[in-house]
């Protein structure tokens, strides 16, 4: 399922990343590659506040959506 669809709260997994390359390279310099846990923090605005290791990081829906989890 798309990364959008997780609710707040919910810990998943990186199965896979769509989009072209330089989405894909962005994604990953951020800390979001196949296999990583992410925890959803919360939804403001249309854009997701996720904890990736030890930061927070705010993606908006269009990115959310290329992180594929499960």
């Amino acid at each position: 399922m798309p990364l959008t669809m997780a609710k707040s709260g919910e810990t998943v997994t990186i199965v896979r990343i769509t989009g072209k390359d330089e989405v894909r390279l962005h994604l990953a310099e951020l800390g979001f590659v196949v296999g990583e846990v992410i925890t959803v923090v919360s939804e403001i605005g249309g854009s997701l506040i996720l904890q990736v290791k030890e930061a927070r990081i705010a993606l908006d829906r269009t990115m959310a959506t290329r992180i594929i989890v499960q």
